[in-house]
């Protein structure tokens, strides 16, 4: 690689705040916030809304929309339009 055009690459740990779950991985993220990792060594930690644990597709929690269900509910309710 070419000096001093690259961010540098670290580990940093990231922490999924929905799922009080952390991992470990090398990143070119940078945080003001540490944490001591369970190692004892302290690590820069940036915090994500999402990660594998807590998404809904990989939980097996997601829902499958029944999209042709909705349009024969809505024809139900609202009558369908004749052909002019």
């Amino acid at each position: 690689m070419k000096p001093g055009i690259h961010p540098a690459y670290g580990p940093v740990v990231f922490r999924d705040r929905a799922a009080n779950y952390a991992f470990l991985t090398r990143s070119t993220m940078t945080s003001d916030k540490t944490i001591e990792w369970v190692d004892g060594t302290t690590y820069p930690v940036v915090d994500v809304e999402i990660s594998n644990v807590s998404h809904p597709f990989y939980t097996g929690t997601a829902r499958v929309l029944d999209t042709a269900g909705r349009v024969e509910r809505f024809e139900r309710r609202y009558g369908r339009r004749g052909a002019n």
